[in-house]
């Protein structure tokens, strides 16, 4: 697991990993290159004239073998530290992490980017790498990618990205489902009726039924005269 992967929060996911191209790994070892390269002139020397002896030949011997270390060290160093920084677009921000011992992460929110502005030198475009500020609404406004590889499918995924997150943070949530009301019993089917009593039983019961709210006043009128009208 990488140190970035340790930053996610739950649910977030990567989206794409970049590092800067290889140039700036030989821009950064270029005092470790430039060592070397006068440890094997130093070297050269003292095997053409290895027959010569002395205070200034035994002083460069031991500048060749510092220089040596010291190259060397510093190379690796430089290739450590260029592993380690690395820009990632998750699916709600851009991590920017850098540091071998003490580690560094900075972030910029994808909803608050307002906009892009990549540039590919012409020798960029040939070796595939460009430079990517990323403007976005917080109080340090832009965020520099330098000499970054593959600067243009970094700023695609970035946009696909932030384009992803808007919809999901305006995709409509449903509301919960409401219980079914409860539909209201229909009244009872008014049984055949043909004396007095009958209707008057029948009124009585059609009375309790208002009176509970089981029928409206409307629908015992109806009733009613429907009743009074069979005698």
């Amino acid at each position: 697991m990488g140190y970035v992967d340790t930053l996610l929060a739950s649910g977030e996911r990567i989206v794409r990993n970049a590092h800067q191209h290889w140039f700036i790994l030989l821009w950064n070892a270029r005092w470790a290159v430039l060592g070397l390269i006068l440890a094997v002139v130093l070297l050269v020397l003292r095997a053409i004239n290895s027959d010569t002896t002395g205070m200034l030949w035994t002083i460069l011997g031991w500048a060749t073998a510092i220089l040596l270390v010291l190259g060397l060290l510093s190379g690796l160093w430089g290739l450590l530290r260029f592993r380690s920084e690395e820009y990632v677009i998750t699916s709600r921000r851009i991590i920017h992490s850098e540091g071998v011992i003490n580690k560094k992460a900075t972030d910029s929110s994808l909803e608050k980017i307002n906009d892009a502005v990549l540039v590919e030198s012409f020798f960029g475009r040939i070796f595939g790498f460009g430079d990517l500020d990323v403007l976005t609404a917080a109080e340090t406004g832009i965020e520099k990618l330098r000499m970054l590889r593959d600067a243009k499918e970094f700023k695609k995924a970035m946009l696909e990205a932030k384009h992803e997150l808007e919809l999901e943070l305006t995709r409509p949530v449903m509301p919960p489902v409401r219980a079914a009301e409860p539909v209201p019993a229909a009244p009872a089917a008014t049984p055949e009726i043909d004396t007095a009593d009958e209707v008057a039983a029948a009124l009585g019961r059609l009375g309790e039924l208002r009176d509970q709210g089981v029928i409206s006043p409307e629908e015992f009128e109806a009733k009613k005269a429907e009743l009074l009208g069979r005698l």
